[in-house]
């Protein structure tokens, strides 16, 4: 629930408290030295944290003290200004694990930890305080951040935790040189270079304060820039006025944003010594433990990863029994029960979850049980929706959606979820699961909102993609020795599959309660190894943010059009006739074209055609595109006849027929199924139906995209980047003329042909070109001469002549390639830009062809992997965009493309604004450029 912050609250107390947690996190990670727990976390910031909200918990007891984050670097500012704080560096690597254990330090202390998407910690912040002055409470600003200062007046007031002191009118005239009403003028003629807000080049803060000391406001000194007797003064006024104003409005800080806990709710809490020692302990924080006249070893830290034997089911209290954890599982089906577990749960202030459904198909879906966790061995199952064995089907009571009579002893679906929704979306509980862009289509079909989350499937990702499946069966089974109750054990396999719905509480409990459970367990080990293994920041900055974001696409789907693909399905069915007839007459007799035996018996036995080979395993000729094209290349027709009809029968059977069979009866729309932790690189793939290999290269190809609709009333816009893989290894190889090429916009492979055939740009004949286009991308695939000779259409002496003039000329590339190669050599994998990690499996393999196609892969995979991470930040942002906008929508991702429905009115601009969001989510020495399009219908757009 949010409250809008001009509405006329109730206040909670008589002082409101507003910490800058944000803001103190970085002071405290500068401040202190390095500080790590035995197992590598770093803790210095944190521990630093704690031990001043400990302090001000003690000297504002009685108020109502609150600790305010930023939820995200993304704000509503970017959409002012797309170049707000985008030269802040990242976080440091030992630093971002600390941000989650900060919050969790908030809430062992039982302060409430408060942020909100969308919104800067400063601006809720501001928003508190106003409403808390409009409720007539006291507030206290603890900060020393200068952009605050703007909110001093009587009744509100800033204090400094790191110099113990406060900050009145007084402190701030000497900073500023005016009142705190006026400094939102002085800062947006001087500016701010660590925020990238521009202001006036040449105002400083002496001259600022001048200025607006005489002139009120900024509106009104550019109103009067005639009186300005300085002539470069006024001349940089006139000249950066829009400046000035856009910056005006980047620093004054927001005082209506929605309040995520309402003012009244904001209450002092008493502090939980158990619960504060135990995080504590877990921090192995023994300095402040003694001074709370407590011990390490008061609490022993549940440590996941251990099997655990069932036990005390009785018991509501989990125990610690040396180094076994005691399983306490039990089944909830009373509201009392349901409402203390609630509780507990805040209180512990984070949750593993386990979803059980009808389905595993989650646009098919329906809630069955929820298993939650929140501390190891502590687990429920709330089932709500299992059906009575034997009940007759269709029964007008407690009907389900597969039909049956609901199983006694279930608490009511509606009003258990009604009781739930508060914890599920609470921004102080983190809810741990595994895949849980599923739970967040599923909850949404529900009504129910799921954050904040942490999905271990993805954090195994960034530790090991490429190297194992991440499936929660596995995961547990790997991390923690535990193979826990498979879904398949309890509702079967293929024709005897029941739905889970039909499994009997008694046996579906123990299995989603423990789920829950080792979802728990593994995100603690997950967690420890990422910060090991430095991808931490790819999870928090990459991953994480996605997942709402891709169940947000999946659950809009695409429209596609039955009728458009049904005409083309009956156009291709005529071609494939007719090739068929051509096929069979140059081949003498009758024979199924479709058949690769067959065709290689006519092929090789009866056309007696060169380069027959057989498979040493089923003894039949090879046909393979392969074959074909290198027969087509020498002049035989049939070949290329055989290769046009297999492109036909492809686009027939995979698109003109597939996805009229694959439209959602109930939208109307076609919901791919993104799979976001199975490819290496860190590219997203699809399935049921696969959307991301829709051809591109061929017309025919080409014009299944003119079946993808936009709506009545809408339109679509197409955002691609340009050439991302070939920008990205001018950058990381540091090639000067590529970059310089790619700055100024020239045709990059004219300047290629240019530079390896010593001719000048103007001269590049077609021919020239696409010898240099063909090696520009091949280079990047690690093509040999005799892929570039084939390709071509030359010798493969002349082919090896143009690869050593490529390299002779851009030295930088072989350079970075040998690196890759001798990396992935050493390591076992390569690295993006962003720091994932590309494992190549078989790079020392004794079989030197799969060596060679690792090193290939090595030498691909971190342009590859880079542009996976650019497009994925590219969706996060583009869809805080449209969000923040309220129109359009992301509707689907296809490589380094999104598609986008939006209002027909507002596409033009709105694709500007994309562009514009698109080009700004990585800073390179090379521009990142998108080409965008509207239209009716995607295939107009290309």
């Amino acid at each position: 629930m949010q409250q809008s912050a001009q509405s006329k609250p109730d206040a909670g107390c008589a002082r409101l408290v507003l910490v800058d947690g944000s803001g103190y996190i970085f002071r405290a990670y500068h401040a202190l030295p390095p500080l790590t727990r035995r197992d590598g976390t770093p803790t210095g910031a944190v521990y630093g944290f704690t031990t001043m909200l400990l302090k001000l918990r003690e000297t504002y007891a009685g108020d109502c003290l609150t600790v305010i984050f930023d939820a995200s670097r993304q704000s509503f500012r970017q959409e002012v200004y797309a170049a707000y704080k985008a030269h802040r560096p990242p976080a440091p690597e030992d630093l971002v694990p600390q941000f989650a254990l900060v919050r969790e330090a908030t809430r062992a202390m039982n302060i409430p930890s408060i942020e909100l998407e969308q919104f800067e910690a400063d601006d809720l912040i501001a928003s508190y305080a106003e409403a808390a002055a409009a409720a007539g409470q006291e507030v206290v600003i603890v900060s020393s951040d200068k952009d605050l200062m703007q909110l001093i007046r009587p009744g509100v007031a800033m204090f400094d935790p790191m110099k113990n002191k406060p900050i009145g009118e007084v402190e701030v005239m000497e900073k500023f040189g005016v009142a705190p009403g006026k400094v939102t003028e002085v800062q947006a003629l001087i500016g701010d270079s660590t925020d990238n807000v521009p202001g006036v080049p040449g105002i400083g803060p002496k001259t600022a304060a001048e200025l607006i000391g005489q002139y009120g406001t900024v509106e009104n000194l550019l109103a009067h820039l005639d009186e300005i007797k300085q002539p470069k003064r006024r001349e940089a006024l006139v000249q950066h006025a829009g400046n000035a104003r856009i910056s005006r409005q980047l620093v004054e800080l927001k005082r209506d944003a929605p309040l995520p806990v309402p003012l009244g709710e904001l209450q002092p809490v008493p502090l939980d010594r158990a619960k504060l020692i135990e995080f504590l302990s877990a921090q192995e924080f023994t300095g402040i433990l003694k001074r709370l006249g407590a011990h390490a070893d008061t609490v022993i830290p549940a440590q996941a990863g251990i099997s655990v034997e069932a036990g005390a089911s009785g018991e509501r209290d989990s125990r610690l029994r040396g180094n076994n954890i005691i399983k306490n599982y039990e089944t909830i089906t009373d509201e009392a029960v349901l409402a203390a577990w609630i509780a507990d749960a805040i209180r512990a202030g984070k949750i593993g979850i386990d979803t059980r459904t009808t389905s595993i198909r989650e646009g098919e879906a329906e809630l069955v049980g929820i298993g939650l966790s929140i501390a190891p061995g502590r687990a429920a199952y709330v089932p709500l929706g299992h059906i009575e064995a034997g009940a007759a089907q269709g029964n007008m009571f407690d009907a389900q959606p597969g039909g049956g009579r609901l199983a006694p002893g279930q608490l009511g679906k509606a009003r258990a979820l009604e009781m739930l929704a508060p914890l599920l979306a609470h921004p102080g509980v983190l809810k741990v699961g595994h895949n849980l862009k599923y739970d967040l289509v599923v909850y949404g079909k529900a009504g129910l909102a799921l954050s904040p989350i942490a999905d271990i499937m993805l954090m195994s990702y960034c530790i090991a993609g490429g190297l194992y499946s991440h499936t929660f069966d596995d995961l547990a089974e790997r991390h923690c020795h535990h193979v826990v109750v498979a879904r398949a054990g309890l509702v079967g396999s293929g024709r005897q599959e029941k739905d889970f719905s039909e499994v009997a509480i008694e046996q579906a409990a123990p299995c989603g309660a423990e789920g829950a459970d080792y979802k728990l367990r593994l995100f603690e080990v997950l967690r420890r190894e990422m910060f090991a293994v430095k991808v931490t920041r790819v999870y928090e900055t990459i991953e994480r943010p996605l997942v709402p974001v891709i169940a947000a696409m999946e659950e809009a789907g695409v429209l596609v059009s039955p009728t458009v693909l049904g005409e083309m399905s009956v156009e291709f069915a005529g071609k494939l006739a007719t090739l068929e007839k051509e096929i069979i007459a140059m081949a003498g007799m009758e024979f199924s074209v479709g058949s690769p035996k067959q065709l290689g018996e006519v092929l090789f036995d009866k056309l007696q055609l060169g380069g027959g080979r057989k498979s040493s395993k089923s003894g039949a000729y090879s046909t393979d595109s392969g074959v074909l094209e290198a027969l087509a290349e020498e002049g035989h027709e049939i070949a290329a006849k055989v290769l046009e009809w297999r492109q036909f029968s492809k686009l027939k059977s995979t698109y003109t027929d597939a996805l009229p069979k694959a439209i959602n009866p109930k939208t109307g729309r076609v919901h791919t199924n993104f799979q976001l932790a199975v490819t290496s690189t860190g590219r997203l793939s699809s399935t049921e139906p696969n959307l991301q290999n829709i051809p591109i290269r061929t017309e025919d190809g080409r014009r299944i995209r003119t079946a993808f609709i936009a709506p009545p009333g809408a339109k679509l816009i197409s955002a691609d980047y340009s050439q991302i893989e070939l920008r990205l290894l001018a950058h990381m190889a540091g090639i000067k003329p590529l970059i310089e090429a790619f700055r100024h916009g020239a045709d990059i492979h004219a300047v290629t042909a240019s530079q390896i055939f010593g001719v000048a740009v103007d001269k590049v004949t077609p021919d020239l070109r696409r010898s240099a286009k063909t090696i520009n991308f091949g280079i990047i695939y690690g093509m040999s001469a005799h892929g570039l000779a084939v390709r071509l259409g030359i010798g493969r002496s002349e082919a090896a002549s143009i690869i050593e003039a490529y390299f002779k000329q851009y030295p930088g590339i072989r350079e970075i390639m040998d690196k890759s190669i001798a990396f992935a050599h050493a390591h076992g994998y390569v690295e993006t830009l962003f720091g994932r990690k590309v494992h190549v499996r078989d790079i020392n393999a004794k079989n030197p062809n799969l060596r060679n196609f690792s090193e290939r892969a090595a030498i691909n995979a971190p342009l590859q992997g880079t542009a996976a991470d650019i497009i994925k930040l590219a969706m996060v942002a583009v869809d805080e965009l449209l969000r923040h906008e309220g129109k359009g929508r992301l509707v689907l991702q296809v490589h380094d493309e999104l598609l986008i429905e939006s209002p027909a009115g507002d596409a033009p601009e709105l694709a500007r604004r994309v562009q514009q969001a698109m080009e700004q989510v990585a800073m390179l020495s090379v521009p990142l450029t998108v080409e965008t399009g509207v239209g009716d219908h995607w295939g107009e757009i290309h």
